[in-house]
């Protein structure tokens, strides 16, 4: 270890770092840069501890909100890597680099006003789903462990209730775009295939309707109000005293004896 290193001041910030003992410092090269941080934490972690402060890149920190995608190489390996900052673990000699976005496609279209089946409407929007070749990196490249080429193959193949159900977990982060090479933007394709199952695909809850009309017409705001005007021990001892629905109960048999508040 060069004498550079070794002075190099220790620097905790965004949320104090706590190290285990005896950690074990590694090198990281961060946008060109070599650093020394301690072994185990994150890269989103990592970073902040080498004195850098998100202003963009940074959201949920919990793995659920994609915003943190990043492209890293280790010394001497040709492999170019993705993964998720808050997720992805450090380890010595990698490289990295964040992304601030990916600029994934997008179309518009009106929900609302829809003339043709959900098979036609995502040979309209994204015909490039047809160009893929089934090469899998996509589903490699995922860091939700989603089978991304699987939901592609589904849209192909007509089925986007299908679709819409293997790329439920999808959190837009981009990374499988960023390294197709049929260059289809997946992720948006897949939150066209959900909105269009919903819509057209899903039976309607009737029971849902309704209530929502009633949630329009202002039937639930004096209740509201009522709560808002009440005192935090107030509001515990309503909660605790509830009616509490069985935890075996069927759905849609068990309902309260005080109906006064549905």
């Amino acid at each position: 270890m060069s004498a550079k290193k070794k002075i190099q001041p220790v620097i905790a910030c965004g949320d104090k770092t706590i190290l285990p003992e005896g950690a074990k410092m590694i090198p990281l090269i961060i946008m060109g840069k070599e650093h020394m941080i301690p072994e185990t934490l994150t890269v989103m972690k990592a970073i902040e501890y080498t004195g850098h402060q998100y202003t963009r890149g940074c959201g949920c920190r919990g793995g659920i909100c994609g915003a943190c995608g990043f492209f890293y190489r280790f010394e001497g390996d040709y492999k170019l890597k993705t993964g998720l900052a808050c997720q992805t673990v450090a380890e010595p000699n990698m490289i990295i680099t964040q992304l601030p976005f990916f600029p994934m496609k997008r179309t518009s279209f009106d929900i609302e006003n829809l003339h043709a089946t959900p098979d036609e409407l995502i040979r309209m929007h994204y015909p490039e789903v047809f160009k893929c070749v089934g090469c899998g990196t996509c589903t490699r490249t995922c860091p939700m462990e989603i089978d991304v080429m699987g939901y592609v193959a589904a849209m192909k193949q007509g089925n986007i209730k299908k679709a819409a159900e293997k790329s439920f977990d999808c959190i837009l982060c981009g990374l499988c775009a960023s390294r197709c090479p049929a260059q289809i933007s997946q992720p948006t394709a897949a939150l066209m295939a959900r909105r269009l199952s919903a819509k057209m695909l899903t039976p309607k809850a009737e029971h849902l309707e309704s209530r929502a009309e009633e949630v329009k017409s202002g039937k639930y705001e004096g209740m509201l109000s009522d709560l808002t005007k009440m005192d935090e021990e107030s509001l515990k001892e309503l909660y605790l005293e509830r009616e509490r629905e069985p935890d075996l109960a069927k759905a849609g048999e068990w309902m309260p004896e005080d109906k006064s508040r549905l």
